[in-house]
């Protein structure tokens, strides 16, 4: 897996969601936030890391028995026993969460072994207990139901597709209380430095806007004025 810089991976988490998704889609890419995914809990620090995949298929009832996990090679264990410290766990749950994708203790598990989060576009089961954990977890709903009634755990570290986003191993994960971003591995440090950039701006405009300035001229900066406002908040705030 590619590697994330520290110092991406810092700035990133001094960013939004909604600022990374304008910065990707100045470079054409309009597909890249997870649709339908939520945090269990907005409150909880900003997630960053590199995308380690597992991919479900639609079960099979002569197959996707309890006795599956008395197989030490089963996918979805494997998953969270490798997926690397500081990678951000993504399943592709095929956008169903009636039945659950992974529940408290595999969750348990992953944050003890250092992972940076973990996303899946179905549900989480156990999701009270989740959304107490220190890691961050995004999923669509709740769902008791274990995840053998309906999905079956087939490949590990491979392209998915999550919230109809296509998520490649490496790519980098964001999210926040708004959602989830992915952001190729190829751009990830360009992509960190324009919305750093960005969000300083923005910060300008709003003290601005919340000062009762109109937006005409000031977002975006079209006039001299705002451009000269802008430079004199910068330095004053050594941002």
């Amino acid at each position: 897996m590619p590697t994330l810089e520290p110092r991406t991976r810092d700035m990133l988490r001094t960013v939004s969601t909604a600022t990374l998704c304008t910065a990707l889609f100045k470079r054409g890419l309009r597909n890249q936030f997870i649709q339908d995914v939520r945090p269990l809990n907005p409150s909880a620090p900003t997630m960053v890391g590199e995308a380690y995949t597992l991919r479900y298929i639609p079960a099979r009832e002569d197959i996707n028995t309890l006795a599956v996990f008395n197989d030490a090679s089963h996918p979805q264990r494997q998953a969270v026993e490798t997926c690397p410290p500081g990678a951000v766990l993504v399943i592709d749950s095929r956008k169903d969460a009636r039945a659950a994708s992974a529940g408290s203790i595999l969750v348990a598990r992953l944050m003890q072994r250092g992972a940076a989060g973990i996303v899946t576009d179905g549900g989480f089961r156990d999701s009270p207990d989740i959304a107490r954990y220190a890691m961050p977890a995004y999923h669509r709903r709740p769902s008791a139901p274990t995840n053998l009634t309906l999905h079956q755990a087939i490949d590990i570290n491979v392209p998915i597709g999550c919230g109809d986003v296509a998520v490649f191993p490496g790519d980098v994960v964001v999210g926040d209380a708004e959602g989830v971003v992915i952001i190729p591995a190829g751009i990830a440090n360009e992509i960190a430095a324009e919305a750093v950039e960005m969000t300083a701006f923005e910060d300008f405009v709003t003290e601005e806007v919340l000062k009762g300035r109109s937006i005409i001229g000031l977002y975006p900066p079209t006039h001299d004025q705002s451009r000269a406002d802008f430079a004199a908040w910068r330095e004053a705030r050594q941002r």
